[in-house]
């Protein structure tokens, strides 16, 4: 039976699928249709994550993250700088806290 995927997929479940005596078919992708499987691959593991709540899924966003930075030119301390720095602009979110409204002060209404 054959089962039809088209995906990214880790760089060694080629030789796992040899290794159970089936065969499958890839291909190399060019740069530009990688990141767009990248970017794919990110929304698939960030679904899977939230459907299981398993930590593995958390490691697997880690590695799309990591192959992302990678096929950017992006240094993983670039990431953590940009990271820092939003923390100390934004904060983090640790405190729990979730935004129910903002309402403007119309400081025109003062003034008739």
């Amino acid at each position: 039976m054959k089962r039809i995927y088209n995906k990214l997929v880790r760089d060694k479940i080629p030789q796992i699928i040899s290794n159970n005596n089936q065969v499958c078919s890839t291909k190399i992708l060019s740069d530009e249709l990688y990141l767009k499987m990248l970017d794919q691959k990110l929304k698939e593991e960030c679904n899977e994550y939230i459907e299981s709540n398993d930590i593995e899924e958390l490691a697997d966003l880690t590695e799309v993250i990591l192959a992302i930075l990678n096929a950017r030119g992006i240094s993983y301390n670039e990431l953590e700088k940009i990271r820092h720095s939003k923390l100390e602009r934004s904060g983090g979110f640790t405190k729990k806290i979730f935004l129910e409204s903002v309402t403007d002060n119309d400081m025109s209404a003062d003034n008739s």
